[in-house]
């Protein structure tokens, strides 16, 4: 075992805690991975504060970069010394859901009670989201991580993890958008705002952003959207429409877990149209619409996780897509801060104003 600082929760919705915490060697098929970043993604957020439950105390995290340190016996393809993106995707690679090519939707669980960390006194300690990366190091599944080019820098290779794979995922691969569709991504959040960059790479005819903000409508211009609606606006979906031409959207992609958003998402729907839910709201909040006009015109509503990636397929194609200068990531960094100053990086999340916030390790946030 050793020891290693991280952020940790006891409990829900009071502030992280910086700490030492015990970190055993990977095991089987585990990579250690020394992190040189970690973004602050709006789940870490919703988890921290109790949203959807869970078991305490935890390391919360899991949009994280950084360099192999270890390896555990059996791991093929990574060695010490590589530079890779770690993500919360655990596949066991076996199950139905693996072997039909989603392993997002992996069925095998994992209980992160019996992780790799525990508390300084080696009592339990929650590997949130089998990451746990708001902490110096992690012990990862090997299918957890994609070695990239070291030349890339890790705090812009973080934000691939998570923000970037689900927005961008949720447009190439759930709503399978062909060139010359229409596309309405609701929030020009973080992924917000890779769910328009998707739709741009993907050859989308019209690219509508509405949300809540001005400003934020302005930025999501110059990531790729044609038309920018405000959601306070009455009737938001009308304005939509205009803007495209006197027709509703191929795709409707939500990225924020506010319930009126997706009470709404179906108005913008064109014939044929789907849904695509991406943002998560709280357990328990419910959301209404009317079936009998999804039903009569060929619509959908459909979930995605994490963009419906295999991250061995995608992540290399989005690290070439940013190589290349396609893909926008530098401009999606807000902050950079250390891990001490992580509840001020939260806070200023949750201003709304933020597109990624992000913890550096070793160095001092620029």
């Amino acid at each position: 075992m050793q020891t290693i600082k991280a952020a940790v929760c006891h409990a829900f919705g009071a502030p992280l805690e910086i700490e030492d915490i015990q970190l055993r060697a990977p095991e089987l098929g585990e990579v250690e991975v020394t992190l040189d970043a970690v973004a602050i993604c709006h789940s870490d957020i919703s988890y921290a504060e109790g949203a959807w439950g869970g078991s305490l105390p935890a390391v919360y995290g899991h949009e994280a970069a950084g360099v192999i340190t270890a390896c555990g016996a059996g791991v093929q393809g990574l060695s010490v010394g590589d530079s890779v993106v770690v993500t919360l995707i655990r596949a066991c690679g076996s199950c139905g859901n693996c072997a039909g090519g989603k392993p997002t939707l992996c069925e095998t669980p994992y209980d992160g009670d019996k992780g790799p960390i525990t508390t300084a006194t080696g009592g339990k300690l929650h590997q949130a989201m089998a990451c746990g990366a708001f902490a110096e190091k992690v012990v990862v599944a090997q299918n957890q991580v994609v070695r990239i080019d070291p030349d890339i820098p890790k705090d812009v290779a973080s934000l691939i993890a998570c923000g970037v794979i689900t927005g961008v995922g949720a447009v190439v691969n759930a709503a399978g958008l062909r060139t010359g569709q229409d596309v309405v991504v609701i929030g020009a959040g973080g992924v917000g705002l890779n769910a328009i960059q998707g739709a741009r790479i993907a050859g989308a005819r019209r690219i509508v952003a509405v949300d809540m903000s001005a400003d934020k409508l302005e930025v999501a211009k110059a990531f790729g959207a044609t038309n920018g609606v405000l959601a306070t606006s009455d009737k938001p979906w009308k304005a939509a429409f205009k803007a495209l031409g006197g027709r509703g959207a191929d795709a409707v992609i939500v990225t924020v877990g506010a319930i009126p958003a997706y009470d709404q998402a179906p108005r913008y729907l064109g014939s044929g149209g789907k849904v695509i839910m991406v943002g998560m709201p709280h357990s328990g909040a419910s959301s209404t619409y009317e079936p009998v006009i999804l039903a009569a015109v060929g619509q959908g509503m459909v979930g995605s996780k994490m963009g419906d990636v295999v991250i061995q397929r995608d992540i290399p194609w989005m690290v070439d897509l940013y190589a290349q200068g396609r893909l926008k990531l530098d401009e999606l960094i807000s902050g950079r801060w250390r891990l001490d100053q992580i509840n001020e990086a939260i806070a200023d999340t949750k201003t709304g104003a933020a597109r990624r916030n992000v913890i550096l390790f070793d160095r001092q946030a620029q």
